[in-house]
C-alpha cells in the first residue's frame, strides 16, 4: 500500500523538495501552508493529480491541526509519515526583534510541532509510522540573541521527549538539523552565503531517515555544507 505521509509547510523550500521526491517515490503526501496561493502553485508544478493533497492552515493553530489530520485520514485512511516542517526565523535579535513577531515564531516553531505530535499519535501507533522534525544547526549551536536558535533547542528537546514517549509502540523519530540551505531564510539577511547546501538535499536526507528498515530508528542527523564552521 502506498505510504501517507503529511508536510506542514510544504508549499516552498525543504517542504516542497521533499514532496517532490516522496511522490516520486509513490507516496501520496499533504502538504500544508497558510499561502494558498503558493499551495496552489506548488500543486500546479508538481503534477501529481490525486497523490498529493493541499491544504491550507496555520501549523500554531490546535483547531487546523486537528482539521488537517482528520482530512489527510479520512482522504486515505491512513498516515505512516509526519514531517514537522513549518517554522521560520525573524531577521535581528531578541533586542531589536518586535513582541508580537517573537510570539508568532515561539508559537509556529515550538508549539506548531507539539501540536502534530499530539493529533498524529494516534495514527502513528497504527501504522508504526516515522515523525521527522526539521531542526537546526541553530538548535545545537547559540549564536548571540538568537530566538531563532532558542525555538530550535525547544525543537531538538521536543524530537527527543517524544521519542521517550513511542518508543515501545515502535514509532520512529528523527530531527534533522540543517545548516545553510539556499531557502527564501536568507531574503531579509543579505542573499544566501556562497557555502549553502540546496533543499533537494536537505529532503534526501530527510527520506534517507524515512526510508529505514523497520526495526531501526535514526534520532539524529546533523547536515552542513562543507565550509560552513559554525
Amino acid at each position: 500500500m502506498e505510504p501517507v505521509t503529511l508536510i506542514t509547510g510544504g508549499s516552498t523550500g525543504i517542504g516542497a523538495a521533499t514532496a517532490r521526491t516522496l511522490l516520486k517515490q509513490g507516496h501520496r503526501v499533504a502538504v500544508t501552508g497558510r499561502d494558498a496561493g503558493k499551495l496552489a502553485a506548488f500543486a500546479a508544478s508538481a503534477g501529481a493529480g490525486e497523490q498529493l493533497l493541499t491544504i491550507t492552515g496555520d501549523a500554531a493553530e490546535a483547531e487546523d491541526v486537528a482539521a488537517v489530520v482528520r482530512r489527510v485520514v479520512q482522504a486515505w485512511g491512513r498516515l505512516d509519515n509526519v514531517i514537522a516542517n513549518a517554522g521560520f526565523s525573524l531577521p535581528g535579535n531578541l533586542e531589536s526583534a518586535a513582541p508580537e513577531d517573537m510570539r508568532a515564531m515561539v508559537l509556529t516553531n515550538v508549539l506548531g510541532p507539539a501540536l502534530l505530535v499530539r493529533e498524529t499519535l494516534p495514527h502513528l501507533r497504527a501504522s508504526r509510522g516515522r515523525i521527522v522534525f526539521i531542526g537546526s544547526v541553530a538548535g545545537i549551536r547559540h549564536t548571540p540573541g538568537n530566538l531563532y536558535s532558542v525555538t530550535k533547542w525547544a525543537a531538538h528537546a521536543l524530537a527527543e521527549n517524544t521519542r521517550l514517549l513511542v518508543a515501545k509502540d515502535r514509532v520512529g523519530v528523527t530531527v534533522v538539523a540543517p545548516g545553510v540551505v539556499d531557502t527564501p531564510f536568507w531574503a531579509e539577511r543579505g542573499g544566501t552565503p556562497e557555502e549553502a547546501m540546496t533543499p533537494e538535499q536537505i529532503a534526501a536526507t530527510i527520506v534517507f531517515a524515512l526510508n529505514q528498515p523497520a526495526g531501526v530508528d535514526i534520532n539524529q542527523i546533523t547536515v552542513r555544507p562543507t565550509g560552513q564552521l559554525g
